[in-house]
């Protein structure tokens, strides 16, 4: 008799290809409804399940870790990040973290570019403005952006996803610039001839776009803080694909209300799902665009994280170290 499957309990609805395999292989608890756990029920499910699979949208802090039963053994996050879960507070109580690293770089990369387009370019503006039936014919002075060729790019976090929008970026001929913790590979940067600060604040005064792709840590928060955003100039625009909580959002609301930007191109918040009714309005008036979390929203991102988070379950279960184990020195 072969062991009997682990309880797994999945908290959100994955991809149809991704339920049926873990179906297969484990005693899958699925959400087919994809409503989010209330804490309840996830405190209900720590207690009950081998492995938990949360996303993003679920806290697993501390308070819940410590009711869950002896049998939890492994939060297997469905997500690049682990700032949902509270790592520390696991590992104490002998639990393995895993998450699913590397597989949304280039899909994040996209969306990054296609906000740096949206906002220099007016193209959701655009895009409204026939339905609306504003448009009444070309002219040479209506809806006039800005040209990205020659622009200077200030990355704020050069990991995987911050080279991946380098890359894409030199092929529309901006210039690369980076703040990071350290220097990147020689090889790399000079590949993308990108310019090193070691100073935040004095390579955000200098940039006409910055783009934000830096993990969410208790270091990042608010590094974009009032204090900093200051120094962005008026015709800068600011782009976020990361996390909501690296820019104190109420300061750039301010700044882009006051005209001190000149745009932002937003895929995550502060306080998702709940969005500034600030922001809204500024989205409406085509000073800021917004777009509801969906950087890595592609069919084949989400397959690949599901496929990692099987890979880390299956093989922690088969009794050996899973490929994407985060350990408390990588926070």
């Amino acid at each position: 008799m072969g062991r009997k499957k682990p309880l797994v309990v999945v908290t959100r609805k994955l991809p149809d290809v991704i339920e049926t395999r873990m179906c297969e292989l484990f005693d899958a608890r699925l959400n087919i409804d994809d409503k989010p756990m209330s804490r309840n029920e996830l405190a209900a499910a720590l207690r009950a399940a081998e492995v938990l699979v949360p996303t993003v949208t679920d806290r697993i802090d501390a308070e819940l870790i410590a009711l869950a039963g002896e049998q939890m053994k492994l939060i297997a996050n469905f997500g690049t990040g682990v700032d949902n879960i509270d790592v520390p507070a696991a590992l104490s109580r002998g639990m393995t973290v895993t998450n699913t690293p590397g597989v949304l770089t280039e899909d994040t990369a996209d969306m990054t570019i296609a906000l740096i387009l949206a906002v220099a370019r007016r193209i959701v503006e655009g895009a409204k403005a026939i339905p609306a039936g504003h448009w009444t014919g070309w002219s040479p002075t209506w809806m006039l952006g800005r040209r990205i060729t020659g622009k200077r790019l200030g990355i704020v976090g050069m990991g995987r996803i911050g080279q991946a929008v380098a890359h894409r970026a030199r092929a529309f001929g901006l210039q690369i610039h980076y703040h990071n913790r350290r220097h990147v590979a020689a090889a790399t940067e000079e590949a993308l001839e990108a310019t090193y600060w070691e100073s935040l604040d004095q390579m955000l005064a200098r940039m006409d776009i910055v783009s934000v792709n830096c993990p969410h840590t208790p270091a990042t928060y608010h590094l974009l803080s009032a204090r900093r955003l200051k120094y962005l100039r008026p015709h800068a625009i600011l782009i976020n694909t990361a996390r909501g909580e690296i820019i104190d959002e109420n300061a750039l609301t301010r700044m882009l209300e006051a005209g001190e930007l000149a745009g932002a191109g937003l895929d995550v918040f502060e306080h998702e799902p709940a969005v500034s009714p600030k922001l809204i309005k500024l989205a409406n008036a085509g000073k800021v665009t917004l777009l509801p979390h969906m950087g890595s929203a592609t069919t084949e991102g989400r397959i690949d994280m599901g496929e990692k988070v099987i890979i880390n379950v299956k093989t922690f279960m088969d009794g050996h170290r899973p490929p994407d184990r985060v350990l408390p020195a990588m926070l």
